[in-house]
């Protein structure tokens, strides 16, 4: 777990406040402290790298989606892609991105917001970036090799955020020990 204090009580504010601003069908179905997870239970199943669904706009306004590695890391999603992929053609201009993080019908986190460029290929890269980089290089190895200087990572920093499980509890059963 990567999360400060401050980051799981952050993380934790989105998740009620989304929630509470949620339309009714959505409160119908997640319901807190029934079918829903808190911030220390998001971190807790959304180590290492997660297969996330990455929803992005075309200049025409068309949706796209796509999909991303995530990690969760201080409480906000990190993807990455190859700088000329499509999606990282439309953040470039349009920032808004969804990202959603399913396991069947066990588990949604669906999350909504901005996607902030880490390492942009000719500015300064963002303040987290160093951090993030070593994450990364522990997570995927290599972190001069082939391919590092083709890919641009982002943070998501959310707007919106909503975590649904079925069974909460048999889920977080299944996660490893911290």
């Amino acid at each position: 777990m990567f999360e400060t204090p401050d980051e799981i009580h952050g993380l934790q504010s989105l998740l009620d406040t989304s929630w509470a601003g949620s339309s009714s069908h959505l409160k119908s179905i997640i319901r807190p402290g029934e079918s829903t997870l808190d911030a220390e239970q998001v971190v807790r199943v959304c180590r290492g790298m997660c297969t996330l669904a990455i929803a992005t706009v075309t200049r025409r306004g068309e949706p796209r989606i796509s999909g991303a590695d995530g990690h969760l890391l201080h409480g906000r999603w990190i993807i990455g892609t190859d700088r000329q992929a499509a999606k990282a053609r439309h953040l470039a201009t349009r920032p808004g991105i969804s990202a959603t993080f399913m396991r069947g019908e066990q588990l949604g986190i669906f999350t909504h917001g901005q996607a902030v460029v880490l390492n942009p290929e000719d500015a300064r890269s963002d303040p987290s970036w160093p951090a993030v980089h070593d994450y990364l290089v522990n997570h995927y190895g290599d972190g001069d090799g082939p391919g590092w200087d083709e890919c641009i990572w982002y943070r998501i920093d959310p707007s919106w955020m909503v975590a649904y499980s079925v069974d909460p509890v048999a889920l977080l059963d299944q996660q490893p020990p911290d």
